[in-house]
């Protein structure tokens, strides 16, 4: 199975190879000038494939589907007007998910095994052991009981399509959950989605987890387009926008002659034609930019806008449009990428009229992680978390699904208190104990992690003993500064 990673490594310049097939999504700390060549996904080095702003693909049966960025509320109805090179304010919001990608991925209707974001999910943090998150996080309490720490259009996303295994990262904490979804009208049996997210890559931390998923032995062992997705491309084609003006996506409301963009049988066989009835991913990376030679130390150079023959090679054969064609001939023709839009940023900050769908602004910061280790060159990885007004329904699990969810998600390093919801943090609602799962949990050595009771590694669970090299000083963040991120 490939290696699923919330961001990408330096390979670029052919000195490491990726030892497996490595996939990954976006955050908010990326080389966005280069991800942004790839809108679609593609090769960002050998074998590491970057899934794109949204995109599904499959891998030996799997089908494996992600959405790339943070969430931020005045730049979600935003077309993707960013390019390099970028200013002060569109170096952030180049990262920050758009509302045409959640509308993408929102008209799948076949099932997705594996999911992708950097943030979390909104409330998926009820359906874990919120109880030892919080002692481990003590900053998000507010959020946890306001219910607005995470993305609502991962939420968004996560009720439409329910995978069966949802990865994120972005919060620097391990946190497993399992969340039971409702019934459905068909009377299909109601589908659950495996949660897990892991801690930042730092020595003694809970960065690395192996599963096993259940696979087709008999699919190819190679990279795959996903046949849906493709044609769903292709059909929302005509919507791409790269404006910074605010717009909503056609809905059932009267005021679209068309809101239905999901993939139709024959809509994917004209797709495969298009492909020659072949979906793997061709190997065609290249090297668009100068690779850094540290023994040639060069002046700092303007970042190009740059389009990418990967990219141009997919649109070509889907018959869709490159985004960054589309910008190019946009700069042209106006003489500017993202100046006015910057304008059009602060006026929706500032005003109440401008809101997105969700009736929320995670821009303003509230709190911080008074026990992160903090480098100089972190400046920006100091976490922080983000009000808003958004409440987002949930059903808190059961402890009987808890207890087998914690089996089946147990830690790398056996942590104290695992991944096992306690009675006070969950509902007495009745709900349907899940079958456990048949993945096995390993180390780097192929051992089971059954075996045998492992020792903890980790201090993460005492911030008592970490030594504290730099606190920032917390009234800085009085001040509103919407360009502030998360990590």
């Amino acid at each position: 199975m490939p290696t699923l990673h919330d961001g990408t490594l330096g390979y670029y310049s052919g000195e490491k190879k990726a030892p497996v097939l490595t996939i990954f999504v976006g955050g908010n700390h990326e080389a966005s000038n280069h991800l942004q060549e790839l809108p679609y996904g593609g090769w960002v080095a050998p074998n590491i494939y970057y899934l794109g702003l949204a995109g599904v693909v499959k891998y030996r049966g799997v089908r494996i589907g992600g959405i790339s960025g943070i969430f931020k509320s005045h730049d979600y109805r935003k077309g993707h007007f960013e390019c390099p090179p970028y200013n002060s304010s569109t170096i952030r919001s180049i990262y920050h998910v758009r509302n045409i990608e959640v509308y993408k991925l929102k008209q799948l209707k076949q099932p997705i095994d594996i999911f992708l974001s950097h943030d979390w999910p909104r409330s998926i943090y009820h359906y874990g052991n919120k109880k030892q998150l919080l002692k481990t996080k003590s900053f998000f309490r507010q959020e946890v009981e306001n219910n607005t720490l995470g993305s609502p259009a991962a939420s968004e996303l996560l009720e439409h399509l329910k995978p069966t295994y949802w990865f994120s990262a972005h919060l620097h904490v391990k946190f497993a959950a399992l969340m039971q979804h409702q019934d459905t009208d068909t009377g299909q049996t109601a589908k659950a989605t495996r949660f897990l997210a892991l801690d930042k890559c730092l020595p003694h931390r809970d960065f690395l987890q192996v599963l096993e998923i259940q696979h087709d032995p008999g699919a190819p062992d190679y990279l795959e387009y996903d046949i849906e997705w493709l044609a769903v491309l292709q059909a929302t084609n005509d919507l791409i926008n790269v404006t910074g003006s605010l717009w909503n996506m056609p809905e059932n409301n009267g005021l679209h002659t068309r809101w239905d963009y999901s993939a139709t049988e024959e809509a994917m066989k004209e797709v495969m034609e298009q492909m020659n009835h072949d979906l793997k991913v061709p190997y065609n990376f290249s090297v668009t930019a100068a690779c850094y030679d540290p023994s040639k130390p060069q002046a700092q150079v303007q970042l190009l806008h740059r389009i990418n023959p990967q990219t141009t090679e997919f649109c070509a054969q889907l018959g869709i449009t490159d985004i960054n064609v589309r910008l190019q001939k946009a700069k042209e023709e106006h003489h500017l990428c993202g100046e006015s839009e910057e304008e059009d940023d602060v006026e929706s900050n500032d005003s109440g009229e401008d809101q997105s769908e969700y009736n929320t602004d995670t821009s303003a910061l509230s709190s911080i992680n008074p026990d992160e280790i903090m480098l100089d060159e972190e400046e920006e990885d100091n976490l922080v978390s983000m009000h808003s007004d958004v409440n987002t329904p949930s059903v808190e699990p059961s402890s009987d699904q808890a207890s087998d969810f914690s089996t089946s998600f147990s830690d790398v390093r056996i942590l104290p208190g695992s991944m096992i919801v306690s009675s006070d943090d969950i509902s007495s609602s009745p709900v349907g104990r899940e079958e456990k799962l048949g993945e096995v949990v390993e180390l780097g050595d192929g051992k089971d992690l059954t075996e045998g009771p492992l020792k903890r590694l980790s201090n993460e669970h005492e911030p008592e003993q970490r030594k504290k090299i730099k606190r920032r000083n917390q009234a800085i963040y009085a001040a509103e500064n919407e360009e502030e991120e998360e990590t």
